[in-house]
């Protein structure tokens, strides 16, 4: 009878746990903001918020491409270059006098391209993603060293600046732009075909192959949405900046990765939300606005950074453990 009980509480206590599994990215999220805001008084302000937000949402929409990469089993280093290289052309054709829809235009098909060939490299080169996107990685930010000769390229044409400092309503643009393309993607992964088949090919590619679905197209299709992502962080990185930064977007990736892995996206595949992601982009704003608040070197914000993505994959493999 001791024993039946016993067994029965652990049971509770395995129940309970994988409840809390479904909700603790937004539970750790909500207890990062009240230690935050006992912390330091001007966290909680508009001003404070708006800026953790801005700040936020360059890798907010980067790691959107990386959500739908990792989702189907694979990785993207490389979308810190791309970002790089992207915003370096965007700011060279806006420079040369190009009109500032053409020079948009020609970033974001810089972004595809390049993710196009990442997935070309990874589905019909048959590489592993992480040698690929390594490669590209590298290939991609001597691009972007030989285009801007190792010099920022200053953009002066003052209307390209709404991008990563105007607001729509009081709100600041890349925080709106964000929203979008997270609802988007939210709507794409639960409800479309596409979105199904990501889950497919992370779940067991071998088997979504049998199952008729055109698995290189879609990896190949991911990649570029990653390059689209990385395109479009370079847009708001570059005008909020004015300039083009030939080290921009550097270790971005790293970043990226971690806020996918934080919101619960499973590395080996098959399992992630967008929505995830966004709060695990956001948990490393928070961390990083009350750090610096606090007046914390930054010396040990990559410490605490490191910290919070081990505690992630921890809890993630051991709550996998239980649900066995």
């Amino acid at each position: 009878m001791e024993k039946t009980t016993s067994k029965d509480n652990k049971q509770k206590w395995i129940n309970l746990l994988l409840v809390l599994d479904k909700y603790r990215v937004l539970l750790i999220f909500v207890a990062l903001l009240i230690v935050a805001s006992l912390l330091s008084d001007a966290f909680l302000t508009t001003s404070n918020l708006f800026n953790v937000f801005r700040q936020v949402s360059i890798i907010a929409i980067m790691s959107v491409g990386m959500t739908l990469v990792i989702i189907t089993a694979g990785i993207d280093l490389s979308v810190g270059s791309v970002m790089a290289f992207s915003g370096a052309v965007l700011a060279g054709i806006i420079t040369a006098g190009i009109p500032l829809p053409i020079a948009i235009i020609a970033c974001i098909l810089v972004g595809i391209v390049l993710g196009i060939f990442n997935g070309f490299i990874v589905a019909k080169g048959k590489v592993p993603a992480f040698i690929a996107t390594l490669a590209v990685m590298v290939i991609a930010r001597g691009m972007t060293l030989v285009f801007t000769q190792g010099n920022p390229i200053v953009v002066s044409d003052t209307s390209f600046r709404f991008i990563g400092a105007g607001t729509i309503f009081g709100v600041p643009f890349p925080i709106v732009l964000m929203i979008v393309i997270y609802i988007i993607m939210y709507w794409v992964l639960k409800h479309t075909t596409f979105g199904r088949y990501l889950y497919a090919i992370g779940g067991n590619e071998e088997a979504s192959r049998l199952a008729g679905i055109s698995v290189d197209r879609v990896k190949i299709a991911v990649y570029a949405l990653a390059g689209f992502f990385a395109s479009v962080s370079a847009l708001i990185y570059t005008s909020r900046l004015m300039s083009a930064q030939p080290n921009a977007g550097a270790g971005m990736e790293l970043d990226a990765i971690a806020a996918v892995i934080i919101g619960g996206t499973r590395l080996s595949g098959g399992r992630g939300a967008v929505t995830g992601t966004l709060i695990g982009a956001l948990i490393m704003g928070v961390l990083d606005n009350i750090l610096n608040l606090t007046n914390v070197s930054p010396f040990y914000q990559d410490i605490a950074k490191g910290l919070v993505i081990l505690a992630a994959v921890l809890i993630d493999s051991k709550l996998a453990n239980l649900k066995k």
